[in-house]
């Protein structure tokens, strides 16, 4: 009998069961994929609906409306004037951004920007850095350098010839468009340059105390009243200046006669009073009558400067038609009221005041040429100076008070503190009765308080350096004569040592006060004033020392051979110690009146002239031998 062949399944050579199972594994993981690509094809795509749109009540926002005049061009364009009625308001004072503008050059000063953050200090008879809105602006010209600061050769002479073209030529601007432009602009809303050393103009302007000859200054602004008028400049000038209204020339006058002469073709006044009255250090002239209709401005400009360098002064007055004025010097003139397109800041006064002989004008009185009119403020009044009391230094403690004392189970008692035995604070109650009290076992306020009222006694020293200033260079066109001046840069500071043992952990304020005095008068002036503050315990070797400004300045000089030496000098101090209840705890003064006012001395800044009572008070004006002869005896030369 034949055997049976082998099943060869459905694969040949592979199991029959093993290829079934293969299969059927096949079949499922087809089937698998079929669902999948079934359902994900098919599933229905998720849609993104958006939610309702929320209402919300709509606000009806105004248009702020604020006037700004700031001018910050890179370079100075004409001015368009339309004719606005403006409501009265008060003036607004806004920092100036200095820096820009034409001229900014690689020598002679004033390249690159800055930006004023202090604005103490910076009055100048030539202006201030900001402006109230209504001010002349200013700005220097040195005509010794390029408009890109190189030095470029200049006489007085030649620099006659410059200004007197740019009269002839409508007073355009473009003709001093070569020469060197200060950067800073100051806006003052008078001309009123009392007696001063020519370096001072490019040093106002922040040029520094260079050269002190052939230079000008450009003033631009609006001639405008609220009323129909008729008025006239009085000017003088050392050594020119000239005013032009609507690029028309109404004025020009000099230091000698023959710079007069020099712009007869263009304007000379025919006025007989013309050389007759003086003030300042020379005789007045006169302008044009002048008509303004009420609120229609009209341009104005105004140019000024120096020739050969030393002295100058440049004062322009008004006078209105029909009014009388005061006489004074004798009854050999009127005193005129200062030119003014606003009221001039009290630190502006303050400059102007200090070189200001009695009689020449009057800065506070008079029309003020803007197209509104403001109320006027009350003079101040100066009062009678005190005498003087030895100087002062105390580390004091306040004079405890009856308190509620209370333990840190709540027990309370009413007592006085009296001091401070170990670890117990003595108490004494209203009948006498002295009781200790364990330091520890007091709440933290009542801890506090014993601390604050026994603060550390301190060694008060105030502290001053000073370096003399090289003096500006001599102009070449004066002979080699030099008024005699003296310049200091000082720093002023406080050093606070603690004398006696123990921790103190809370805050004191230190504050000094820098004086300065006349050399000439019985005002004095606040140099610096600073505060600082520190924790005792804090201090390495229980030391505190803190400075005031670097280069806090100081000059004098005498204008006149034979005139006294006027200025500034340092006078004295005081430093006070403070602490977190607001308490003086130490002070240390050079005279007692400075501690005895020390209410008022805190409402002074810095260039403020006071009295004895530490009230603000205007300087001392110069007196009659510090002005020329020549003012006098109708010389010019």
């Amino acid at each position: 009998m034949k055997k049976a062949k082998k099943g060869k399944g459905v694969v040949k050579g592979a199991p029959s069961g093993f290829v079934i199972s293969l299969m059927v594994h096949a079949a499922a993981f087809v089937l698998a994929g079929a669902l999948v690509v079934f359902n994900v094809v098919n599933k229905e795509e998720k849609k993104f609906v958006p939610p309702k749109p929320v209402e919300r009540p709509k606000m009806k926002l105004k248009k702020p409306k604020v006037k700004v005049k700031k001018d910050s061009k890179p370079r100075s364009s004409e001015r368009i004037v339309t004719k606005v009625q403006r409501a009265n308001m008060p003036e607004i004072f806004l920092p100036e951004m200095s820096g820009i503008g034409d001229g900014i050059g690689t020598g002679g000063g004033g390249g690159g920007f800055e930006i004023m953050t202090d604005l103490a200090g910076l009055s100048t008879m030539f202006g201030e850095r900001f402006t109230t809105g209504s001010d002349l602006k200013g700005h220097f010209y040195n005509f010794n350098r390029s408009r890109s600061g190189s030095k470029i050769p200049m006489s007085p002479d030649q620099l006659k010839d410059v200004v007197h073209k740019f009269m002839a030529s409508g007073w355009r601007k473009s003709m001093l468009a070569k020469y060197y432009r200060s950067p800073q602009a100051l806006y003052s809303p008078a001309v009123c340059i009392t007696t001063t050393l020519s370096e001072m103009a490019p040093d106002a302007f922040g040029e520094g105390l260079q050269e002190g000859y052939c230079w000008a200054v450009l003033y631009e602004g609006e001639l405008v009243y609220p009323e129909d008028i008729t008025f006239r400049f009085w000017a003088v000038g050392d050594k020119f200046l000239g005013a032009a209204v609507d690029d028309e020339t109404v004025l020009f006058t000099a230091y000698k006669a023959a710079d007069k002469t020099l712009f007869g073709d263009i304007w000379r006044s025919k006025d007989p009073k013309d050389n007759v009255y003086y003030f300042a250090e020379s005789r007045a002239t006169p302008s044009d009558w002048i008509t303004l209709k009420a609120n229609e401005p009209r341009d104005l400009k105004i140019i000024l400067g120096d020739l050969e360098g030393g002295l100058v002064y440049h004062i322009v007055c008004v006078e209105v038609k029909g009014e009388t004025y005061p006489l004074t010097r004798a009854g050999t003139g009127p005193t005129w009221p200062i030119f003014r397109t606003g009221e001039i800041p009290r630190d502006t006064l303050d400059v102007m005041y200090s070189n200001l002989y009695f009689g020449d004008a009057n800065l506070t009185n008079g029309p003020i040429f803007r197209d509104y009119v403001a109320k006027s403020s009350a003079p101040e009044t100066v009062a009678e100076p005190v005498e003087e009391t030895p100087p002062a230094e105390v580390n004091k403690q306040t004079e405890p008070q009856m308190r509620v004392w209370t333990s840190l189970t709540g027990k309370t008692l009413e007592a006085v503190f009296k001091t401070v035995i170990g670890k117990d604070a003595v108490v004494e109650t209203a009948n006498k009765k002295q009781i200790k009290l364990p330091l520890e076992q007091l709440s933290p306020e009542d801890q506090e308080y014993i601390a604050l009222a026994r603060p550390p006694v301190f060694d008060i020293n105030f502290t001053k350096t000073s370096n003399q200033v090289p003096t500006p260079p001599i102009s070449p066109f004066l002979g080699g004569v030099q008024r005699p001046l003296q310049m200091f840069d000082y720093q002023f500071g406080a050093r606070l040592k603690q004398t006696t043992t123990g921790d103190y952990d809370h805050e004191l304020t230190v504050e000094f006060f820098a004086i300065g005095e006349e050399i000439v008068g019985d005002k004095m002036i606040l140099l610096d004033r600073q505060t600082s503050t520190f924790i005792p315990s804090e201090q390495e070797k229980r030391v505190f020392e803190f400075l005031g400004k670097p280069d806090v300045h100081l000059r004098r000089i005498a204008y006149r051979d034979s005139a006294p030496v006027r200025g500034i000098r340092y006078s004295g101090f005081l430093v006070t110690i403070t602490d977190k209840r607001g308490e003086i705890i130490a002070y240390r003064a050079s005279s007692n009146y400075l501690y005895e006012n020390l209410e008022n001395l805190r409402q002074l800044q810095p260039n403020n002239y006071f009295d004895r009572e530490c009230k603000r008070a205007f300087p001392t004006q110069p007196s009659e031998d510090n002005r020329g002869s020549g003012a006098i005896e109708g010389k010019y030369d």
